[in-house]
């Protein structure tokens, strides 16, 4: 599920709040009416058992289910605090696995904390790879979205090599301030033979992976079916982004540095080193 805002998913989108340190965070009593819980009573002994669940699995209860109070509107005009919870993502994720599973909502609820948990264990993974394992997760990831974005471009028109190139080069050249595939592969000083996605850093990787995977939900929500359309589509999404990185105060693309290595060579010492890291084990045993 590559966009979580489905109509389904937005009670929890909606009270979704973010914190001074830009963390993501729920509060326990408007997750309670997302829930439909009408009693706090009830919800409560749910929250219970979700911080039961949480310290059986060694997280700290008071990172993931901090108290504070919450100010409720009473009858003529008069307020009152009240005890209420700020929720982690895998808060809510627990809270939701030990509500009532009667209650649609709470189906919807373990798919969405569920997905986003995984999302950010994903991030949290990602972050702490080094360079070079930063570029191999995302060239894979860039693997994969060309096949998808090849069919999609198929699927608009883009059928010949010929015409597959000029739509390549309309997304490169949205995204590098005007310049073609063959400019950005002598702009890195390459061979011939080799690849400019191959040489690129995690930023500049990325970067690419965004304008690959949003020019392929384009060409699908749109149903274009003309070439020259898909060749704007690629060059406009591609663009936006360059300007997005401009807004933003990134380095552009055609200025980050090309690495030394390669893909290829990175991936041969990785599987060397792995294979390394096997026989130690073994003559360890």
């Amino acid at each position: 599920m590559a966009n979580l805002v489905a109509s389904e998913y937005m009670p929890f989108e909606a009270i979704k709040q973010v914190d001074e340190k830009g963390e993501e965070f729920w509060l326990a009593r408007d997750l309670q009416k997302a829930l439909q819980y009408s009693k706090w009573e009830n919800f409560s002994k749910v929250i219970d058992k979700a911080i039961l669940a949480c310290n059986n699995s060694g997280f700290d209860i008071d990172e993931h289910f901090p108290g504070v109070r919450k100010t409720i509107e009473m009858a003529k005009t008069a307020k009152r605090k009240v005890a209420d919870y700020k929720l982690t993502r895998y808060a809510c994720y627990l809270i939701v696995q030990n509500g009532d599973p009667r209650k649609e909502i709470i189906s919807f609820g373990q798919t969405y904390f569920a997905i986003q948990t995984r999302r950010q264990e994903l991030a949290d993974a990602f972050n702490e790879l080094d360079e070079n394992n930063k570029r191999l997760v995302v060239r894979g990831n860039i693997k994969q979205w060309n096949q998808l974005l090849a069919t999609a471009a198929h699927n608009a028109g883009v059928i010949s090599n010929e015409e597959f190139a000029i739509f390549q080069n309309a997304g490169y050249a949205g995204l590098y301030g005007g310049l073609t595939v063959a400019d950005i592969h002598k702009r890195k000083g390459l061979k011939k033979s080799e690849k400019i996605l191959d040489f690129m850093e995690s930023n500049e990787l990325i970067a690419n992976l965004f304008r690959i995977s949003q020019t392929e939900e384009k060409l699908k929500i749109d149903q274009i079916s003309e070439k020259t359309k898909a060749n704007e589509a690629h060059y406009k999404i591609a663009q936006k982004i360059r300007f997005a990185m401009k807004d933003i105060g990134t380095t552009l693309p055609e200025n980050l540095p090309t690495p030394v290595k390669s893909i290829q060579v990175i991936e041969r010492e990785e599987i060397r080193r792995l294979k390394d890291s096997v026989e130690k084990l073994m003559l360890d045993e």
